[in-house]
C-alpha cells in the first residue's frame, strides 16, 4: 500500500537529485572509489555473515547506486551479479567500475530502471539472491509493490536479503538521539530541500536539485509486505550500529561503525531481514 499519496513530480525530483550527486559521490572520500578499485570491501560484516557463501550463485541488487556493493558480491564469488538503479549516471559509473575490475557483462551487468519495473528490465527472470542495502526503502512509496517485485525475482530455493536503516532512528532528535520528536507510524510524505550531500556534509557543496521526497516504513509494514508476497521470513535482526553519524552523540569506532557511547542506552540503528522462497 502507499504510505501516503506521492506528490506531483516526486519521481522526477528524486531522480534529478540523485543524478546530480553521482559525480560528487564518485569523487568523495565517503565512497572511496580508488580504495574500492584497490580491493577495499564495503560490505558490512553482519551482511557477509547473514547472506553466507555466495559462491556460484546469481545475485540481483535493487537500487544499487554506483554498484560497489553489487561488485563486492562478485568479488566474494557470486557467479553473476546484476545491479539496477533509476539513475543513469549511477549505472554508467557502475559499469565503468565493473570494467576497471575486469568484470564483463556476463559477470556484472547494470541496468537503469525503476525498482518497480525490475522484472521487465533485468536480464534474467530470477536470481538465487535478491539483495538491497541501506537507504533504499525510504525512496519507495508503495512497500507492498516493492515486496511483490522483489519476491517475483527470487528463484525457487533462493532468498531476499534486506539490510536497512532502522525506522526508529527518525523518531529521535538529530543532536542527541534521545528525545522523541517524530511519529514512528506517520504516513506523511517527508519533503526535504537540504543542499549538498550526505557523502560530504561539511564541504558546503552547492547543488541545484535539492528537493527529495521520502517515506517512512515501520518494520512491521516491511515484514508483512514480504510475507504477503509469498516469502518465508527466516530472521529479523536488529543492530546497534550504523554507517554514518545520524546523531551528534554517535561515535565512529575502528571497525567503521557508529555507535552510542558506552554509558548510553542502546536502540536499534539498523536491521536486516532474510526471507526465502520454497524450492520447486
Amino acid at each position: 500500500m502507499y504510505a501516503s499519496q506521492p506528490p506531483e513530480g516526486w519521481y522526477e525530483a528524486n531522480r534529478a537529485r540523485w543524478d546530480e550527486r553521482v559525480p560528487l559521490h564518485a569523487a568523495s572520500e565517503f565512497y572511496g572509489l580508488a580504495d574500492f578499485r584497490a580491493g577495499k570491501d564495503p560490505l558490512r560484516d553482519f551482511e557477509l555473515a547473514e547472506v553466507g557463501d555466495v559462491t556460484g550463485r546469481s545475485l540481483l541488487h535493487l537500487q544499487c547506486h554506483m554498484g560497489q556493493d553489487t561488485l563486492s558480491w562478485a568479488r566474494h564469488g557470486a557467479s553473476r551479479v546484476v545491479g539496477l538503479d533509476f539513475s543513469e549516471p549511477a549505472v554508467e559509473t557502475a559499469r565503468t567500475l565493473a570494467a576497471d575490475l575486469g568484470l564483463g557483462p556476463d559477470r556484472a551487468a547494470f541496468v537503469a530502471a525503476d525498482a518497480y519495473d525490475a522484472a521487465g528490465a533485468v536480464p534474467d527472470s530470477a536470481y538465487d539472491i535478491v539483495y538491497t542495502g541501506g537507504g533504499a526503502l525510504c525512496w519507495l512509496p508503495d512497500i507492498d509493490r516493492w515486496a511483490e517485485t522483489a519476491a517475483a525475482l527470487v528463484a525457487p530455493g533462493g532468498f531476499l536479503y534486506l539490510a536497512e536503516f532502522h525506522p526508529l532512528i527518525d523518531v529521535f532528535d538529530d543532536e542527541t538521539g534521545s528525545r522523541v520528536i517524530n511519529d514512528y507510524f506517520t504516513s506523511d510524505v517527508w519533503v526535504d530541500t537540504t543542499p549538498g550531500t550526505y557523502a560530504d556534509i561539511d564541504a558546503g557543496i552547492e547543488t541545484v536539485h535539492n528537493r527529495s521526497v521520502e517515506w517512512q516504513h515501520p518494520i512491521g509494514e516491511v515484514v508483512t509486505a514480504i510475507a504477503k508476497a509469498g516469502l518465508r521470513i527466516e530472521f529479523l535482526h536488529e543492530h546497534d550500529v550504523t554507517l554514518n553519524q545520524r546523531y551528534g552523540t554517535l561515535r565512529r569506532h575502528d571497525d567503521g561503525y557508529y555507535r552510542f557511547p558506552a554509558d548510553r542506552p542502546r536502540i536499534p540503528l539498523m536491521y536486516s531481514i532474510k526471507a526465502s522462497k520454497p524450492a520447486a
